[in-house]
């Protein structure tokens, strides 16, 4: 069935002191002002796309709640740290990887902290739109989209990187695709059978420390379980609700962290690099970091210190160029006369008259009676 999806990019220019009060528009996209703020005169009939960006480090508290006749989808652009909390209980608290989408249903109201930057890709899809792309059988089982549900779907992660590549220059019929595309795909997920919650802070403490030691060693599924004090089955899935990570991609993650780190400040060799963060072989790593970070080590570590040259080479001219002002702010003038240091202007010649300019001298005038 065919249906035509009007892709409307809306902003609030009433919040968010921080930003500038002009329009923030790209031709796919309209950049929000705040947290899922749209302007109240954007009518839109099957799909509304923003995006909201956070530069701020302090934490910032925001809340919302869903319009009753729309579905809000969320897609993490990049990772950050925030929790949500929704009905007097906590839905998400942890770190949310980039990838990550949750889903809040018609009318549903959700407190957010946002502890860390962090940037965001909104659509607000009409509750009539979703329910058009659900089966029978889901529609039977309806309740699987009446509670925020959080994921890491690489189609969705896919989808949030095409849309967001082309910078300025996204076209709106392509954003319109994309959307809707999204909007077919949430529709049609399975909803988890079972409520699982997330792995309390201090289990997930724990084990966060554990790796943070030993990430060097061959380290199994059953180790960071027995740490948590949990099967592998519950611990895999509540570690996954509280970190948006499988436990395997955790620890990739972390020894990607640490080998980037001795790319940067030291000269090991690419071989002892992968074996000090775990690694059985340089290959393998040279396969997880290019698939991390889209460089291999070695690119990844030259381009790493030819950005950390020049941010060097800029703070030692900016050094120099305040030095040099300070010294010529420091340097003797006399005065009277409005006549300038003898050392700025080369002495007259005798019976020559020095004026206050290079290269232009006169002679003295006769006084009465002189000769």
């Amino acid at each position: 069935m065919s249906i035509g999806t009007q892709v409307e990019r809306s902003f609030n220019r009433r919040d968010c002191p921080l930003r500038d009060e002009s329009l923030l528009e790209t031709e796919g996209l309209y950049q929000e002002q705040s947290w899922r703020r749209v302007h109240p005169g954007v009518v839109a009939r099957d799909i509304v796309i923003s995006r909201w960006t956070n530069l701020q480090d302090a934490t910032l508290r925001a809340e919302a709640t869903t319009p009753p006749d729309q579905y809000f989808l969320g897609i993490a652009l990049k990772a950050s740290r925030l929790t949500f909390a929704g009905d007097g209980q906590a839905i998400f608290d942890g770190n949310m990887p980039a990838g990550t989408l949750y889903v809040s249903a018609p009318s549903k109201r959700i407190i957010a902290q946002f502890h860390s930057p962090c940037d965001f890709l909104h659509f607000r899809v009409s509750a009539d739109y979703m329910i058009s792309q659900q089966s029978t059988r889901q529609l039977l089982a309806a309740e699987s989209m009446n509670e925020l549900v959080l994921l890491r779907d690489p189609l969705v992660d896919q989808l949030a990187k095409v849309l967001t590549g082309y910078g300025d220059t996204t076209n709106r019929e392509f954003a319109r695709c994309i959307g809707r595309t999204l909007a077919m795909h949430v529709a049609r997920l399975e909803g988890p059978q079972i409520k699982v919650n997330g792995l309390p802070k201090w289990r997930l403490r724990r084990v966060e420390e554990y790796v943070k030691a030993h990430f060097d060693r061959d380290i199994g599924l059953s180790d960071l379980a027995n740490i948590a004090g949990l099967s592998r089955m519950h611990f895999a899935a509540q570690f996954r609700i509280a970190t948006g990570y499988r436990p395997h991609e955790y620890l990739q993650h972390q020894r990607i962290e640490r080998a980037k780190s001795l790319l940067s400040n030291t000269e090991t060799p690419l071989v002892e690099v992968a074996l000090a963060v775990g690694f059985c072989t340089q290959a393998h790593f040279s396969t997880v970091f290019k698939r991390t970070t889209g460089e291999t080590p070695a690119r990844w570590r030259s381009e790493s210190k030819n950005a950390f040259s020049s941010v060097q080479k800029a703070a030692r001219c900016e050094h120099a160029g305040r030095a040099a002002t300070q010294t010529a702010a420091a340097r003797p003038c006399e005065s009277g006369n409005g006549s300038h240091s003898r050392n700025m202007f080369p002495a007259a010649k005798p019976g020559l008259v020095s004026l206050p300019f290079p290269g232009l001298i006169c002679r003295p005038q006769k006084r009465n009676g002189a000769p």
